[in-house]
């Protein structure tokens, strides 16, 4: 590729990102994953994960052209009643080739002003949690399994699951993470489709079309009983199951 492809191919990635921005979108991608013999190869290549081109030619994948269409309908989505009182939809975050994939219930109201997944206080620790599993944000892919948050944050209804969850199980085809992580009884139910509750699931390794799913509590509910130090045990032992898992 020589230097007018290579400038061309970059004004045109960074109008596709000014795009996806402009849709609320936000793009993460790790910065250990990197080559080139420089800085400017590094930039290039974050920008090519991060819009979904190839690494060669700049050509678009067809993942990258799912999820470009994916991401459109998500934002303009009115499936159900909740885009009514939304700021803005939130798809989700991370590393399209993630392998540990985290899925929780809905946004919150930082999550619905944001337009990010689990950016408030339970989002902070959740992010301390997957540092403490040695990844970043950057390197998982974080969502949710409604996209628009719920008045008062109230627990999604049935209809509300059903309506939205087409793009999640999108998400999931695309990413074929190896394990996935279900945080809190929304997203354990919908993955796992137990009649079991929620303390039976939780540190028991499911399944979901083949992928490992751990279910574990949401870090709302670690934040709610932020003194009790016996439930952040049980939330870290699960981790460690999974980086086991991830591991072998």
């Amino acid at each position: 590729m020589n230097e007018k492809e290579r400038a061309d191919l970059k004004h045109e990635l960074r109008t596709r990102l000014e795009f996806y921005r402009d849709l609320g979108v936000e793009f993460l991608v790790s910065p250990r994953k990197t080559s080139g013999k420089d800085g400017a190869a590094t930039a290039e290549n974050q920008l090519l994960i991060a819009s979904g081109f190839s690494g060669a030619g700049g050509e678009i994948t067809p993942d990258g052209e799912e999820w470009e269409r994916l991401i459109r309908k998500i934002m303009g989505c009115q499936a159900c009643p909740l885009f009514k009182g939304r700021t803005q939809a939130v798809p989700g975050e991370g590393n399209r080739q993630a392998r540990l994939m985290f899925v929780g219930e809905a946004p919150g109201r930082d999550e619905d002003l944001q337009g990010r997944p689990f950016v408030g206080r339970a989002g902070q620790l959740l992010t301390r949690i997957i540092q403490a599993m040695g990844f970043s944000r950057e390197e998982v892919y974080i969502a949710n399994v409604i996209k628009c948050r719920p008045p008062e944050n109230r627990t999604p209804r049935p209809d509300e699951v059903k309506a939205c969850s087409p793009y999640l199980l999108r998400q999931i085809d695309l990413i074929r993470p190896k394990v996935i992580v279900a945080l809190g009884k929304v997203a354990t139910d919908f993955l796992l489709q137990s009649p079991k509750s929620m303390s039976e699931l939780r540190g028991n390794f499911g399944e979901f079309q083949g992928i490992p799913v751990m279910p574990t509590f949401h870090p709302s509910y670690l934040v709610r009983n932020e003194g009790n130090k016996e439930i952040k045990k049980m939330v870290w032992e699960d981790m460690k199951k999974v980086l086991e898992l991830l591991k072998s």
